[in-house]
Parts: C-alpha cells; sequence; structure tokens
C-alpha cells in the first residue's frame, strides 16, 4: 500500500552541496523543481540541437512502489526549445546513482546553464507493475490495429468538419 505523502530521502554529492532540494514552487504543483549541480565557474553552452547530460548532484532513495518522473520545465521549453530528451525520464526505487537530466535544445539560440539554473521537474508517482500473460487471441476492439494517426488527423489541424 501507498504511503499518503511518501519521503524520499535525498544523498547530496559534493558538488550538490549548497543547492536547494527539490523544490515545489506553488501550492498545486505535481513537480518539484531539479537543478544544476555544475562548478561554480562552470556553464555549459547548449547549443541548437545539442544535447548535454546534467548532473543534479544528488541520489535519491525512492519509497518501494514509486518511481521518479523527470519531465520538462514548461517556461525553458516555450521560451527557448530547450526540453528533456527521455521525457518522462523514468528513476527507479531501486537506483542509487546520480539523478541526471538529459537536456536537448530544440530551439534555433544557444542556452546557457550555471550551476543553479532550474533545469526540470520531478514527479513522485506510484507504480503499478503488471503481470504479462501470453495469449493466442485478443478481443476486438473498433479501432483494431489502427496506430499512428489512425483516429484521424483534423484535430492536428484544428479543422474538426
Amino acid at each position: 500500500m501507498h504511503e499518503v505523502t511518501p519521503r524520499v530521502a535525498v544523498r547530496l554529492l559534493p558538488h550538490g552541496r549548497g543547492l536547494p532540494l527539490p523544490a515545489y514552487h506553488s501550492a498545486g504543483a505535481a513537480g518539484a523543481d531539479l537543478c544544476a549541480a555544475l562548478a561554480p565557474d562552470e556553464r555549459i553552452i547548449l547549443e541548437p540541437g545539442a544535447r548535454h547530460l546534467i548532473p543534479t548532484g544528488m541520489v535519491l532513495e525512492l519509497p518501494e512502489g514509486y518511481e521518479g518522473q523527470v519531465r520538462p520545465r514548461s517556461g525553458i521549453a516555450l521560451h527557448r526549445g530547450v526540453t528533456v530528451l527521455n521525457a518522462p525520464g523514468t528513476i527507479d526505487s531501486d537506483y542509487r546513482g546520480e539523478v541526471s537530466v538529459l537536456l536537448i535544445n530544440c530551439g534555433s539560440e544557444p542556452f546557457e546553464l550555471v550551476r543553479g539554473v532550474r533545469i526540470a521537474q520531478l514527479v513522485v508517482a506510484p507504480v503499478t507493475r503488471a503481470v504479462f500473460v501470453e495469449t493466442a487471441e485478443l478481443t476486438e476492439t473498433e479501432r483494431g490495429a489502427g496506430g499512428y494517426g489512425s483516429t484521424g488527423l483534423t484535430t492536428l489541424r484544428g479543422d474538426d468538419a
């Protein structure tokens, strides 16, 4: 059974000391911000089209039955075109390595990263593990095997005729 409010232990690595722990920035925020744990004099210029693995300087101990989802920050995605490449990135409850964020610059201008800049958000969520059972037959549905785009592209253009 899941706790009502899961407790996540955070171990700061030497290069993460002095940075804030993940923090929610509004009463209804689902994601807690993660910061770049770069050296005080270090900066990374993320050129358009480039990707870089950014350290956070911390190791998490998520409770069993939970995962951490690393997601983009909407502001830098909208205004700068910088996002999390493998969004959402998953942190498993048994992972004990440094949390890092794989950023990509999909924008048209370089993006500068410095120590402490908020680079992503972390959502802690319960995990449901399925039991996979091989079968020869599946139930039929109206959609059937229709995949990418099979339900129509008109809504992508905004002309729901």
